[in-house]
């Protein structure tokens, strides 16, 4: 019981330093409909949001829509997405995506539809259910898991349990948000390496003894 109120506690703390430097939060990836933002979350798995933005106005202006997708060739799709990790797998995902989006009569915020899609795992049905359904969701990535870790929030494996603990620490109503805030605090504050945890605004009060013994060590 000491252990949860002490995370709750923590938790409260880092929302509103959260709250503090980050009261609007962007989405990092350009987008301009549920599709178009779905095949950017798609293609940014393993792969910076910066460099996804890089290819994203190329291939929205020859496919904005499922159908504009389908109809190109897989080769072609390849080829403007080519700079991104994974590219030909990707590609071939959306084409079976767009598809299937096209035999689904479109997307919806539904969670076993999403999650049925090609290339389309909880994570990203996650972001668009947060993101531009406006439904609370959790979205983690390594950004969250790591950081989680770090402040001693959760000590989680993997990520799916990660997403359980953090839920537990925060207001449904500020999910949406919160998670966006951990990923641009990660990106600007707290790097996952050479971070020095004892001048982090977070990290230097946060951080459990054993967890800072643990990364002084790598």
């Amino acid at each position: 019981l000491l252990i949860i109120m002490n995370r709750i506690n923590k938790a409260k703390k880092i929302g509103q330093i959260l709250d503090d430097l980050y009261p609007v939060v962007p989405i990092p990836l350009n987008h301009s409909s549920d599709y178009t933002l779905l095949v950017a979350v798609m293609l940014s798995a393993q792969t910076t949001d910066k460099k996804v933005n890089q290819v994203t106005p190329l291939l929205f202006k020859n496919a904005e829509t499922p159908e504009e997708m389908n109809s190109l060739d897989v080769k072609v799709i390849q080829s403007i997405i080519k700079e991104i990790g994974l590219a030909p797998t990707k590609a071939k995902n959306l084409k079976i995506m767009a598809q299937q989006i096209i035999e689904g009569g479109g997307l919806r915020p539904d969670w076993n539809y999403l999650e049925s899609l090609a290339g389309v795992g909880h994570k990203t049905a996650s972001v668009l259910m947060s993101q531009w359904y406006g439904i609370p969701a959790f979205p983690i990535d390594t950004h969250i898991h790591r950081l989680a870790a770090r402040w001693g929030l959760s000590k989680a494996k993997n990520v799916i349990m990660t997403e359980k603990d953090l839920k537990k620490l925060w207001d449904k109503q500020d999910w949406n948000k919160r998670h966006l805030q951990i990923i641009f605090f990660g990106r600007e504050y707290c790097p996952a390496k050479n971070h020095d945890l004892s001048k982090c605004i977070i990290c230097s009060w946060a951080a459990t003894k054993k967890r800072i013994q643990q990364e002084l060590k790598n």
